[in-house]
């Protein structure tokens, strides 16, 4: 009969060890912590789904805008987008209305529009064909304007897109 030979352990260096584990009732301080943390990270995670809906900023309350930020806006509108989304923001044959619920804030957030005039934008809601970069406005321009057509939907009633 064989005899098997028996090797001895390997051997583990102390620092590839497993480590114990607590013990499973782990001090309450601890538990409240880790509910803590994770509490703080569903409220953020809530708070980036909000911004990522409504695009962010989603402009001034109805009422409190500044009637000189509006009337420049009206200006840089009139200049740089009233030939293909209208001077009356209703549209044209080459351009979308900006008073229709799809730009209303929560659909289309303001920062929605300095990405459009930054960037151009990919037809996505109607047929018009891509919209170009604008590079002769900065932010601030862009900001007066999406003030003005702020103010034009809300007089229109436009304060929000139910379906968002």
């Amino acid at each position: 009969m064989s005899r098997s030979r028996r090797r001895p352990p390997a051997r583990v260096p102390s620092d590839a060890r497993p480590r114990s584990r607590p013990p499973s009732s782990a001090p309450s301080s601890t538990r409240r912590w880790i509910w803590f943390a994770a509490g703080g990270v569903a409220i953020a995670i809530g708070i980036a789904i909000a911004f990522s809906s409504t695009g962010g900023d989603t402009g001034a309350p109805t009422g409190t805008r500044d009637p000189q930020a509006i009337a420049a806006g009206a200006e840089l509108f009139a200049a740089n987008c009233a030939v293909c989304h209208g001077t009356d923001l209703r549209g044209t044959a080459t351009g979308p209305p900006f008073l229709d619920l799809i730009y209303a804030p929560n659909h289309h957030g303001d920062e929605a529009f300095q990405r459009a005039v930054l960037g151009g934008v990919v037809p996505h809601h109607w047929n018009f064909g891509p919209m170009p970069a604008l590079p002769g406005l900065a932010r601030d321009d862009v900001a007066l304007i999406v003030e003005y057509v702020r103010s034009e939907q809300e007089a229109a009633g436009i304060l929000q897109d139910p379906s968002h």
